[in-house]
């Protein structure tokens, strides 16, 4: 069994010989090769330019002994080809060029030309395929409807989320305008990696945890939903929602393959409250990989050990990677995912 083959069954929940092994969207940047190239080009040019997306994407391969390579790219260039440019700032947090404050503003975006906009996108997955050949799996991804909203309604990173919410519980049929929006531009963008030749598609709705149950499944799910109906069975599908493990019965009615798990709660556990056909992904806290080798093999080895004889298991962290995290311990992981039999006695 290659590394693409274990990856693939393990979303599925087939049984596998060993957990396969990948860690969150932009994995590079924690390594000097990453920096140094952030000296000379922006993360726009990075991004939009398919060769140094390629070289990126390679560079934690090259390192490590990971079952898969995750396209780099950013969840907003959604957005951005929808009519709402962004960029990063100085100090840190992402600025929109403008925020979305009236029917106007969403009236003026369109997901028509969605393919011409983002043809720099098929274009790197097309080197990596290549690049990594058929025995890594290449994994494609995109933010959730309400995450994308989240930036676009705030203007850039928000505390809270407020207008959005706002806007979410006092004009919904405005709100729903600009979901189907964006809905569509995912779909036509994960319908342009798959076709481009990514093996699974990972959706990060990494602040449907703000939201409250009712609304959770109202803002966010019902449009995954609709995103997964639309590419269900062309590859597998991970929807990873952060601080939602508490509405499992939401997150599988997705119709996702495989359900990523942040680290606040025992992987097993949630394994176990499970559809026979649904795997996990996670969960080891990033900040982990900021300490020792000694300290990540054990760590590692109790999410391991919890999820021993359990199958359709992906291990990953729990979010994603810091700046912060040492070589090291990325060796170290590795090591302990890849050689791991079961309990130590």
């Amino acid at each position: 069994m290659n590394q693409r083959e274990r990856f693939l069954r393990a979303c599925r929940k087939q049984k596998v010989d060993r957990p396969p092994l990948w860690v969150m969207r932009q994995a590079g940047r924690h390594l000097p090769e990453y920096r140094e190239l952030k000296l000379k080009h922006s993360f726009h040019e990075i991004v939009q330019t398919p060769e140094l997306a390629l070289e990126v994407t390679m560079q934690p391969l090259r390192r490590y002994d990971m079952d898969a390579a995750i396209l780099f790219s950013d969840i907003l260039v959604i957005p951005e080809a929808l009519g709402q440019p962004y960029h990063f700032q100085e100090a840190g947090g992402i600025k929109m060029e403008f925020a979305l404050k009236s029917a106007a503003d969403i009236e003026k975006l369109s997901a028509e030309g969605v393919e011409e906009r983002l043809d720099y996108v098929p274009r790197a997955i097309r080197l990596i395929r290549d690049e990594i050949g058929p025995e890594r799996a290449l994994i494609g991804f995109g933010g959730s409807p309400w995450t994308l909203a989240t930036y676009m309604v705030e203007g850039g990173s928000s505390k809270d989320y407020q207008r959005c919410k706002e806007l979410f519980y006092t004009d919904r049929a405005l709100f729903d305008a600009l979901m189907e929006k964006i809905t569509v531009g995912l779909i036509r963008y994960f319908r342009m990696q798959i076709d481009a030749g990514v093996d699974a598609i990972q959706i990060f709705d990494s602040w449907g945890g703000v939201l409250t149950p009712d609304a959770f499944e109202e803002a966010s799910v019902s449009w995954m939903r609709r995103i997964v109906a639309e590419i269900a069975g062309e590859v597998p599908v991970i929807v990873f929602s952060k601080g939602m493990h508490h509405n499992l019965d939401a997150l599988v009615s997705t119709g996702a393959n495989c359900l990523g798990v942040d680290w606040t709660v025992r992987l097993g556990d949630i394994s176990r409250q499970l559809p026979a056909n649904v795997g996990v992904q996670g969960n080891l806290d990033p900040v982990i990989l900021n300490t020792s080798p000694e300290v990540v093999d054990r760590e590692a080895r109790k999410i391991l050990d919890d999820m021993h004889g359990q199958d359709g298991h992906i291990f990953n962290l729990g979010h994603g990677i810091t700046p912060q995290a040492k070589i090291e311990n990325m060796l170290q992981l590795v090591e302990t995912v890849t050689t791991y039999r079961g309990p130590q006695s």
